[in-house]
């Protein structure tokens, strides 16, 4: 762009020269043409192509979840809990490309006498601090949700945080969270799915990372549950018994100062943000908390949500094989990277060693559930990495 730039105003001038008289227009129209030609070199510049390539980083046996990172930059990431895998959770080694249980093998094997183990995971966040995340739903098990962090600097047991009753219900499916250290407070989306739940309980979990207090928020909120708009891939759409499948709160994540939340339910046309330190003022009421949530812009259905540093939000468009961003300039909605092997992008999240955005294809509508009991996933599955437009945010 730069040498363009030089050679467009390199032209101009000779132009000029040729005429061998310079007049004031000429003069006027020199200091213009050279201003245009900056300007827009300077805005390009700024604002490079938003269009990304969708690079295929790695291929498992197994469908994948939610991935974060380790600070060197290896992956962490749950096996899709959909599909019952042996394994929880996973660390991939980008040199090696050797998989192993993580934390290790002991937390991956459930036990009747404890719950020091991982029973059904899908949300992993990391954190500025090498602590990986993990929010086990506790599904498989039926023990009680909670939040467990591994320290990967001591390769030790960092904490875990229960999420117990009332803030646990029975349809509770918690999918994913935000880990917001200026704050102190987990945020997590609960989809509402679970037991033959239709989203209509779905809400926000806080876990307060001092005390451990626990509260639930915006239980069937008008943000949180989902819209009558059903789920449509390769035009079939995916049912839960004989209604529409409709999830409540899923894509969740927090700008980079964790000012803003924004969160929204997979089903819906938009996406939702509220001021965190309005979110956890326990002073407010419920309805004093609904003035302050904004509607911020339009989606498609969505799983994965994650921003970057000039807040663009990233989304996992599960319908169309893609990722759709919501441009901060307008808050317009674009197709960012597409690929046909992306089936059910699920998660996406910044890698911060390398500075990509990675996002899993999970192929959810392909089980069986969905099929007739017939399992229409291929191996293998894949995970895909692309260039976020600005630089994104670690634990996002």
């Amino acid at each position: 762009m730069f040498y363009a730039f030089l050679f467009k105003y390199r032209k101009f001038v000779n132009n000029i020269v040729s005429q061998k008289s310079i007049t004031m227009k000429n003069i006027f129209l020199f200091i213009a043409t050279a201003s245009t030609l900056f300007l827009a070199f300077s805005v390009t510049a700024q604002n490079p192509n938003k269009k990304a390539e969708a690079e295929l980083f790695a291929s498992s046996e197994h469908s994948v979840g939610n991935i974060a990172f380790t600070p060197e930059g290896n992956l962490v990431y749950s096996y899709h809990p959909f599909f019952s895998p042996r394994y929880r959770v996973v660390k991939y080694d980008v040199k090696t490309k050797k998989i192993e249980p993580f934390p290790n093998e002991e937390w991956n094997t459930p036990s009747e006498t404890h719950d020091y183990f991982l029973s059904s995971v899908l949300g992993i966040r990391n954190d500025s601090n090498g602590i990986v995340w993990m929010l086990d739903m506790g599904h498989r098990n039926n023990v009680t949700p909670k939040i467990v962090g591994w320290n990967t600097w001591t390769n030790r047991l960092e904490k875990i945080y229960y999420i117990p009753a009332p803030a646990t219900l029975p349809t509770s499916q918690h999918n994913d969270m935000v880990v917001d250290e200026d704050h102190g407070v987990f945020i997590i989306a609960d989809e509402g799915i679970a037991n033959g739940g239709d989203g209509s309980q779905a809400g926000i979990v806080t876990v307060d990372m001092k005390s451990g207090k626990v509260r639930r928020l915006l239980t069937g909120h008008r943000t949180t549950i989902p819209e009558s708009q059903p789920t449509v891939v390769a035009e079939k759409t995916l049912f839960s018994g004989k209604a529409p499948l409709l999830v409540g709160a899923d894509g969740i994540t927090a700008d980079k100062n964790n000012e803003w939340l924004y969160y929204a339910p997979l089903n819906g046309t938009k996406i939702y943000r509220v001021k965190i330190e309005n979110l956890i003022n326990e002073k407010l009421s419920e309805g004093e908390l609904d003035k302050r949530i904004e509607i911020y812009s339009s989606k498609p259905n969505n799983g994965g949500l994650s921003i970057d540093k000039s807040n663009n939000l990233y989304l996992t468009a599960v319908e169309s094989n893609s990722i759709s961003v919501v441009l901060a300039e307008d808050k317009s909605v674009q197709t960012l990277v597409q690929n046909e092997n992306m089936l059910w992008p699920d998660g996406v999240s910044y890698n911060s060693a390398d500075g990509y955005m990675y996002v899993s294809a999970s192929q959810i509508h392909l089980g069986d559930i969905f099929n007739n009991g017939v399992d229409k996933t291929t191996q293998p599955f894949y995970i895909f990495r692309f260039k976020p437009i600005s630089k994104g945010i670690t634990g996002r």
